[in-house]
């Protein structure tokens, strides 16, 4: 399991005003909670860099003040205008505790339907779980090789040990769709058999022309 180490100082002044300079020092103010006690710290912002802006999932190793916490990410905040990074929570990890977390999903092996033409639709990049920390693991495998063309393969076919999955069971994860291409080929191959197959109808013959009727006689005067 990859980690960051972070170090920290902690927040004495939780008010707006020092909420503000601590951002304008370019330092991002961040909670550890979930433990026996709730942290008020702050680090400066390329300490999170390496654990904010990737799809990994990894333990945030932080040190406050000379005390060690083993964390997971929780949740992040942005500056609406600018982007910056706002705010962080973190969760501790308490071993007999179970957490929810967020693990990303590593597709593994070719599926069939691709090789018969298709196009792989992944879904659903990442899986909530349950689980104790010590079974949390950096990422999901899923095997699709026997993925078929237009089939699918659902959070109800992802079978974990030692982890709960959240998400709903008939939620798709990964689809093999037909591509334009093939649908053209199904097409041409559907006329060519057709044509074959159906012999040109002879044309009816041409119906005779009615006689033209007569004229009426004029009337005398």
């Amino acid at each position: 399991m990859k980690s960051v180490k972070i170090e920290g100082k902690i927040r004495t002044d939780l008010g707006k005003k020092a909420t503000r300079h601590l951002r304008s020092e370019e330092q991002v103010p961040a909670v550890i909670y979930g433990g026996t006690e709730t942290i008020h710290f702050h680090a400066p912002v390329m300490a999170f860099r390496t654990l904010v802006y990737t799809p990994e999932f990894q333990i945030a190793e932080i040190s406050v003040n000379g005390k060690n916490y083993k964390t997971i990410m929780k949740d992040i905040q942005f500056d609406v205008v600018t982007d910056e990074l706002n705010h962080i929570d973190f969760l501790e990890l308490v071993d007999d505790h179970k957490v929810v977390a967020t693990l990303p999903i590593k597709f593994t092996g070719q599926a069939q339907g691709v090789k018969d033409g298709g196009r792989l639709e992944l879904k659903i990049k990442a899986l909530h779980v349950r689980t104790y920390p010590k079974h949390l693991s950096e990422h999901i495998e899923v095997n699709i090789d026997n993925l078929q063309l237009h089939g699918n393969i659902r959070v109800q076919d992802v079978k974990v040990d030692n982890m709960e999955i959240l998400n709903s069971p008939r939620i798709p994860i990964a689809s093999v769709v037909t591509t334009r291409a093939l649908r053209q080929a199904d097409t041409d191959a559907a006329a060519v058999a057709g044509g074959k197959a159906a012999p040109a109808a002879k044309a009816a013959p041409a119906a005779k022309a009615a006689p033209a009727a007569k004229a009426a006689p004029a009337a005398k005067k």
